[in-house]
């Protein structure tokens, strides 16, 4: 049997995204910037899409620009946040994906931004006091707080660090890349100025994404070239990639609540089977349905003789996962997450994350192989 218990690092093509992209790719190749026929049927397509995910966002088409994913979707609200609104303080958490955490870091070291870290608790929520204060005590910040931790599945209040940024007139962007197509977002409501998305993470194509921009902000492009994205993101657009993009953002949506109602009955057997066959198991995070995201299960095993193999051991077995510990020292090269939140350094961590294509049959053989892993290794 081969598993695939991988789907926060990326999710497989749903096959009705592959027949709308295919469909384009046929018979629609003009450049969209030509004013020609070609040219205009294929700015039809793109024009459309955008319209599609700005009515499920409920937002205005001219408030998301495409780009190549979330990293250049969060690099682009990030540094062009910081430097167009000449702010020179940054709030973030120790908890961030790379992709904001190493920018961030990189602008603090170039001079540009005085960095602050929020405080977390050990499950990986935020500490919403320690976040005024912050915000309090500094001149206008940039507040960066991802809004489901990609590797504990930690939920942060959107609407409530919303409320706290709009307060101190701070400009908020949340890396939404896990959340976006797992859960509705209403931009009427929420108080971000940046949010960005990656289709891949909802069987969708890599290579695409976007990133809304709030009309109340106005930011220069990172990338410059043509006049593409109404001047703000230089690049002939990935047609296909974007077609793909709001089919696969579509379909969420309109199975969305079938889909949570399963993948959460998933994660909870999941969580029961563990528990009752390996003894010692134990889960980072948030465990709460309500402040967990549904797709994501952190689990810590016993300390073992062989800890660095389980991953290897699994995938011997047919079952794709990703995890690994805690650092512990400087030098490791293990989860800047699981450090974070102060777990064992001593214990393999294993994040198995599902979607729609999992079954119980999966957990049952992935919870069988890792009882059969833990007494060898015991």
């Amino acid at each position: 049997m081969r598993v695939y218990f991988d789907n926060a690092a990326t999710t497989a093509l749903d096959p009705e995204v592959l027949k709308e992209m295919y469909k384009v790719m046929e018979t629609q190749f003009g450049n969209p910037s030509s004013i020609h026929a070609h040219g205009r049927e294929v700015r039809t397509v793109i024009e459309r899409s955008r319209k599609t995910i700005a009515n499920l966002l409920h937002t205005s088409p001219a408030e998301i620009f495409f780009t190549s994913g979330g990293t250049e979707a969060d690099n682009t609200a990030i540094r062009c946040g910081i430097v167009d609104h000449k702010l020179t303080h940054a709030i973030t958490t120790r908890l961030e994906h790379h992709a904001v955490l190493h920018t961030l870091q990189a602008m603090e070291k170039a001079g540009v931004i005085k960095l602050s870290f929020a405080d977390i608790d050990n499950k990986g929520n935020v500490d919403y006091d320690h976040l005024e204060t912050l915000l309090k005590n500094n001149e206008r910040s940039f507040v960066s707080l991802m809004h489901a931790n990609n590797e504990l599945g930690t939920i942060t209040d959107l609407d409530r660090v919303g409320d706290i940024c709009e307060a101190y007139n701070a400009i908020f962007h949340s890396d939404t890349v896990q959340t976006v197509g797992h859960y509705r977002h209403d931009l009427t409501k929420l108080k971000l100025h940046f949010m960005v998305c990656a289709a891949h993470k909802l069987h969708g194509p890599k290579g695409v994404g976007f990133l809304h921009v709030n009309h109340k902000v106005k930011i220069n492009p990172m990338i410059y070239g043509g006049s593409q994205e109404r001047n703000m993101r230089g690049g002939t657009e990935n047609v296909y990639g974007i077609a793909g993009l709001a089919k696969a953002l579509e379909l969420a949506y309109a199975e969305m609540d079938a889909h949570q109602a399963y993948i959460q009955d998933l994660k909870s057997y999941m969580m029961a089977k563990l528990q009752q066959e390996v003894p010692g198991v134990t889960f980072n995070g948030e465990t709460d349905p309500s402040k967990s995201l549904y797709t994501v299960l952190n689990t810590s095993f016993p300390e073992m003789e062989m800890a660095d193999m389980l991953l290897f051991n699994l995938d011997i077995a047919g079952i794709s996962a990703s995890g690994g510990s805690a650092c512990s020292s400087g030098t490791d090269i293990g989860s800047h997450v699981l450090t974070a939140i102060g777990a064992n350094p001593n214990r393999p961590s294993v994040r198995f994350s599902f979607s729609k294509y999992n079954t119980k049959d999966e957990v049952d053989y992935t919870v069988a192989k890792l009882k059969d892993i833990c007494l060898v290794s015991a």
